[in-house]
């Protein structure tokens, strides 16, 4: 009776604020106060006011109690700068000053998308699920064959329906990590020279990835709501330009925006027509937030055009490396090429992970962390809005754990990332998702390490750095 109590009035304060009857900044009643009023105890009152605070509908104020938050604006617009083929070493130096202090001692880092705290891995179920077979015999005493971690991949096939993926064992290929799944699907369909197409902005690993490679990057234009812009995949279809595309449909690194079904179904029969692969990469597929899952878009594919990459590192066991890969009609080519380069993957990770799968506990964790962290994608939107420069944007992600957030121009995110490191706060830069400078007032956050005290004044401090370099 008391949670439908405290329910019921965080829902009627929610609809308060969500409706303007409560503006930004309207003084909430006190807790002993709106408990006479409504004569509710005060531990009722004080559930529904943690309820709106989880939510970034209000703050507590020191000496005024509760407020109504700042409320966040999203970015509504795709930037549809001409593609370049140019590269940019600027973007590169930045990834390395990232990474180097990535490694520094006592940093408060927002910039990693890797889950980190025993709340966001079922570790000891993992472990014990290695445990027990490890101790079959022959385990480790032969090199693995490739694909030998029959009941994981058992296991993905029966998985797939959920996110419309119905695939067979046969067209699986086990990979070491997702990052490896890109690499063989570019090679399979790319020599070097070819042109791909890829989101801006973009995963920053695929840059150095088609470097490497030979290949040169076309950067189409993607909207913060809607995703990857089909028309402008179109046009360059229709001029023979591209000769693969790599896209995050579902849950994107970094908008967080998930494309709408018509328009996958659009882009699903585009490349099927013009026979260009597409390779999906669906790392954060599972961590959406809405139920039913959104399909993938190699649901609409009808004659193998898509590939599907993904892996266990952000939902399950990130140093187990074990990533997939449904190669569609590419299957024979990226099976040959997985065993010339790395062989196979170790049997024992892939068996741990299938049994824990087969054990039915994976979906509840699933959920858990799907509600984990749409809350904590909220509260730090909310902090953002209470700390950041009036005038910033942050994305609406439709799943996952990364904000994208766009600060006023003028705001050189190169600048505050440096003076950020010499407060022991590092954070990925705009600059990294793209070439050139169309990013460089934009940075990315990461929300998948707990919100406590440390992780907050880290946003205070980030917000306060942004204010001052935008009044300088």
């Amino acid at each position: 009776m008391a949670a439908n109590l405290y329910q019921s009035l965080a829902d009627e304060m929610a609809d308060a604020i969500h409706s303007g009857r409560l503006p930004v900044g309207t003084r909430l009643p006190s807790l002993r106060g709106l408990a006479a009023q409504r004569q509710l105890s005060l531990n009722t009152v004080i559930a529904a006011y943690r309820q709106l605070e989880d939510a970034g509908l209000v703050v507590p104020r020191p000496k005024a109690g509760f407020v109504v938050s700042p409320r966040l604006a999203e970015p509504t617009r795709s930037l549809r700068q001409a593609p370049s083929l140019a590269t940019t070493q600027a973007q590169q130096l930045m990834m390395a000053r990232v990474l180097a202090a990535q490694q520094q001692p006592g940093i408060i880092d927002l910039a990693f998308a890797g889950p980190r705290g025993r709340r966001f891995y079922p570790g000891d179920k993992l472990a014990r699920s290695t445990a027990q077979v490890l101790r079959r015999a022959g385990m480790v005493e032969t090199y693995a064959r490739p694909n030998a971690a029959t009941r994981l991949l058992e296991q993905i096939v029966r998985r797939g329906p959920r996110l419309g993926l119905h695939t067979s064992t046969e067209r699986l290929v086990l990979t070491h990590g997702a990052m490896e799944a890109l690499q063989l699907a570019l090679r399979a369909v790319t020599r070097p020279g070819d042109a791909v197409g890829i989101e801006a902005p973009s995963y920053f690993n695929l840059y150095p990835l088609l470097s490497n490679l030979g290949l040169k990057a076309i950067e189409l234009p993607t909207d913060p709501r809607r995703g990857l812009d089909v028309d402008a995949v179109a046009a360059q279809l229709e001029r023979g330009a591209l000769r693969a595309i790599v896209a995050m449909p579902t849950v994107h690194n970094p908008l967080g925006c998930t494309m709408p079904v018509a328009e996958k179904q659009r882009l699903a029969a585009l490349v099927n027509h013009y026979r260009i692969p597409l390779i999906e990469d669906a790392v954060y597929a599972e961590l959406q937030f809405q139920e039913p899952l959104a399909p993938l878009l190699k649901s609409f594919d009808e004659d193998g055009w898509v590939m599907v990459c993904s892996s266990f590192s952000k939902t399950l066991a990130p140093d187990y490396r074990i990533g997939w890969l449904d190669a569609g009609r590419f299957a024979a080519d990226i099976q040959l090429l997985k065993f010339q380069s790395t062989g196979a993957e170790p049997r024992l990770l892939g068996e741990a992970v299938g049994a824990f799968l087969e054990a039915g506990s994976y979906e509840h964790h699933l959920r858990t962390l799907r509600r984990l962290y749409n809350d904590q994608v909220r509260r730090v939107r909310a902090l953002i809005a209470q700390h950041f420069p009036a005038g910033t944007l942050a994305t609406q992600p439709t799943g996952g754990f990364l904000l994208w957030v766009e600060l006023p121009a003028g705001i050189d995110t190169g600048a505050l990332f440096e003076q950020a490191l010499a407060r022991g706060v590092v954070f990925m830069p705009g600059q990294v998702y793209s070439r050139g400078a169309r990013y460089r007032h934009c940075l990315r956050l990461s929300c998948c390490q707990e919100l406590d005290a440390p992780y907050v004044d880290a946003i205070a401090t980030l917000g306060q750095l942004a204010c001052a370099l935008r009044d300088a």
